[in-house]
């Protein structure tokens, strides 16, 4: 596919730069079972913050009082079954990956078309910035301490749920806002419909990645990196 006028490209992670299946049989389960170290982290501003975020939110959205750690620990391992897109939730689990990244029991999935086009999308003059609803955090993590190396040289912006959600259109006017560019000048990623609507309803302009698993239900598609062309 070839495009022009490209000054940015905007991807997301899950089912477009890294395996699905990572997220949810690694680093989902790798939280789970180890969501009792924020027991002795309750010092950590970040983890208080999100504490109080999970509080504020059992009440407003489940009518339901948490009076103890153990209570707001087991909101967020039962939001976690849920892949709830929640920002608290997100938070923790970016914590607790930390962990796992820096002692190397983890490392980050990207397909292997991933490295390449980011290298050559650079070259071009082309800005990436990464949306996911994983935490801005857990974005870094992933592409710092990739099976590939460290890719976040590569990577400009960062956004997440504190942007907005990734089927609003106001959150891609935010982001075009940010970036100070034109929406017909940004280039959007993923692999999920609802966001590329958005998007595209926001004047970007949009590609689906179809991975492994990912039907083919956009006007625009691809199934890897390397079939994105920019023409001069």
């Amino acid at each position: 596919m070839k495009l022009k006028d490209i000054k940015y490209i905007l991807t997301d992670i899950e089912g477009t730069t890294s395996s699905v299946q990572f997220v949810f049989d690694t680093l989902f389960p790798y939280f789970r079972n180890n969501i009792g170290m924020l027991k002795s982290m309750t010092s950590n501003l970040e983890v208080q913050k999100a504490f109080k975020q999970t509080v504020e939110l059992a009440s407003e959205l489940e009518n339901k009082k948490l009076h103890s750690v153990d209570d707001i620990i087991n909101s967020l391992h039962r939001w976690s079954e849920e892949d709830r897109k929640l920002t608290p939730l997100k938070t923790v689990q970016g914590i607790l990956w930390a962990t796992g990244y820096e002692s190397g029991e983890l490392k980050g999935h990207v397909y292997p078309d991933v490295k390449p086009a980011f290298i050559r999308w650079k070259e071009q003059g082309i800005d990436i910035g990464i949306f996911s609803s994983g935490s801005i955090a857990a974005q870094k993590q992933i592409f710092g301490f990739s099976e590939e190396g460290d890719l976040t040289t590569n990577l400009s912006h960062y956004f997440d749920t504190t942007t907005g959600g990734k089927r609003d259109v106001e959150t891609y006017n935010k982001i075009s806002t940010e970036l100070q560019l034109n929406p017909n000048e940004i280039l959007f990623l993923s692999d999920i419909h609802q966001e590329l609507e958005a998007a595209d309803e926001a004047g970007f302009k949009t590609v689906q990645l179809v991975r492994e698993g990912t039907e083919a239900n956009w006007e625009h598609t691809v199934v890897d990196f390397s079939q994105i062309i920019f023409n001069k």
